[in-house]
């Protein structure tokens, strides 16, 4: 391939206008692709339509309207059994009375393969997703961890386009958790392409290649990891993704060309932004790793700089979230060390500069 030219991505999954109703709930005009090798992320809230839209991939409830195509071929109305699709749930599903060997087997067997074929696959697919001891085994006395792999190698036996996982970390302790994780990456990095559900941003973020953000039964936003936090398109997107720093009030343009927004709840507080946003109502969004904290008035080119006092320490995965009380509650992420060097307690006194390039504005 020449420098010049372009690889296209080959689609695996589109879904176009998905809806479906069950009693008062539904997912209504639900429209996203899955690439070739992409490890996409549905990511949502608990309620809000995940699952129901894997049954309905699947075909375990038909959808009322949309159109659902694997690898170029319209499965909309095909039959479950027909769908080449693998689909790994919460709480595994191995059939109780089989083997771990009979489970991952059980696609390839029911397909009509050769039994010499089945046994070389089994062997293998048990190797690659950890299980290869345990191939007697009954369901009963595996660990979740270990479930979960055999659930994982009885889907990637039936020899699916797209795999779907739903919430396949959710039910396992941090150290099976962990594990996991690493086997579906290496497992996508082969080429496997992938379609996982999860509540977890977390989880979504150190996975994704890209994520799609549900909200009320449809996917309001699909984007990669990086870009959606850093450009999330809602409130609800932001606060989903854990910014801490979302403020309603009013863009105001000013003679010089800069933006700068005012808060509705108080008069003091504003920041000046970059943004090219049109005046009017909005949301700016901040995250609390671009908010800086100093003990003394900083020498700085941030052209937001607020005094206030610290209302909260709490600890976090990454070091510690700070609350200010500056006229508005503004969060800033910091390290164990800094907590220390400046002395942030209840109560202290500290500036928090944030630089107008870092402001997000979302219109409306």
């Amino acid at each position: 391939m020449k420098k010049d030219e372009k690889r296209t991505a080959r689609t695996i999954l589109e879904v176009e206008g998905l809806a479906k109703r069950l009693g008062e709930f539904e997912i209504a005009d639900v429209s996203f692709t899955v690439d070739e090798g992409e490890y996409f992320v549905l990511l949502g809230a608990s309620g809000t339509g995940k699952t129901v839209l894997l049954e309905t991939l699947t075909g375990v409830i038909p959808a009322d309207s949309g159109r659902v195509t694997l690898a170029g071929h319209d499965i909309t109305h095909e039959r479950m059994q027909r769908r080449k699709l693998g689909i790994v749930f919460q709480d595994q599903a191995l059939f109780p009375h089989m083997s771990v060997g009979r489970n991952i087997a059980y696609g390839p067997v029911s397909s009509g393969m050769k039994r010499s074929d089945i046994e070389i696959l089994t062997r293998l697919l048990a190797e690659e997703t950890g299980v290869g001891h345990l191939l007697g085994r009954s369901p009963a006395t595996l660990s979740g961890g270990e479930a979960q792999r055999a659930a994982l190698a009885r889907a990637l036996a039936a020899g699916p386009d797209c795999l779907l996982l739903d919430e396949p970390l959710s039910s396992l302790d941090s150290g099976a958790r962990a594990e996991m994780r690493s086997l579906l990456k290496k497992l996508n990095r082969g080429g496997m392409t992938m379609l996982h559900v999860t509540h977890d941003y977390e989880e979504a973020a150190a996975l994704a290649t890209k994520i799609g953000i549900m909200e009320n039964g449809t996917v309001v936003q699909v984007d990669t990891p990086q870009r959606i936090l850093s450009h999330p398109g809602s409130e609800f997107v932001a606060r989903f993704v854990g910014i801490r720093n979302v403020y309603r009030g009013s863009l105001v343009r000013q003679a010089d060309g800069t933006s700068i927004f005012e808060s509705a709840e108080s008069e003091d507080f504003r920041l000046e932004t970059l943004s090219e946003a049109d005046e009017g109502e909005a949301t700016a969004l901040v995250r609390s790793e671009d908010v800086t904290l100093s003990a003394y008035r900083p020498d700085t080119s941030a052209r937001n700089l607020f005094e206030g006092t610290v209302s909260e320490v709490l600890p976090a995965r990454r070091g510690a979230e700070v609350a200010v009380d500056a006229g508005e509650m503004i969060v800033s992420m910091v390290t164990g060390w800094s907590v220390e060097a400046l002395g942030l307690e209840r109560g202290s006194k500290v500036f928090a500069s944030i630089k107008a390039s870092a402001v997000r504005i979302i219109e409306g």
